[in-house]
């Protein structure tokens, strides 16, 4: 008989031990059940995004598409980021386009970062202009044909937007 009390007894402190996990299982069941199914169906969600994902990049060949580009050239230290280049050609954009009364040399100098800062616009985007090859008539045609590349890709300037007249002074 001491083996059998000794058992009921361990099994008595077992229960009395589990007694609270069991209250809280009970209490905290439609939570528990909630966050297990929540947890399958994003893990479901997340491998059928995986299989969408590795389906169209087998449909449109990504790795071909993608295999002549060298990414080092965009983490190179000298390389400004888009959104500077973005905002430098506002607000150049903005003085080309305002700065009457200014000295010819100031016009000249400005011109000339203006068409800097949209090759290396360009140059990001992946873009083809060729403003440094020209003079004159044939470089305003160029700048704005850049100008309005650049909008279509998604740059707002200055110049480029729809009902804005240039003041030729």
């Amino acid at each position: 008989m001491g083996v059998g009390r000794a058992l009921m007894l361990a099994l008595a402190f077992l229960a009395v031990a589990t007694l609270p996990t069991a209250f809280a299982l009970i209490f905290c069941y439609d939570e528990i059940v909630d966050r297990v199914v929540c947890g399958w169906s994003e893990w479901r969600d997340r491998r059928r995004e995986k299989r969408t994902i590795a389906r169209l990049d087998r449909a449109i060949e990504a790795d071909a598409l993608t295999r002549d580009i060298d990414l080092s050239e965009f983490d190179s230290v000298d390389r400004r980021p888009l959104e500077q280049l973005a905002a430098d050609l506002r607000r150049l954009g903005g003085q080309r386009i305002g700065g009457g009364g200014r000295s010819m040399v100031w016009h000249s100098a400005l011109l000339q970062a203006y068409d800097d800062r949209l090759r290396l616009a360009c140059r990001a985007l992946g873009i083809a202009e060729h403003l440094a090859e020209l003079e004159g008539v044939d470089q305003e045609i160029e700048r704005v044909r850049v100008e309005g590349v650049l909008q279509a890709a998604g740059l707002a300037l200055p110049a480029a937007r729809a009902g804005l007249r240039q003041r030729h002074r």
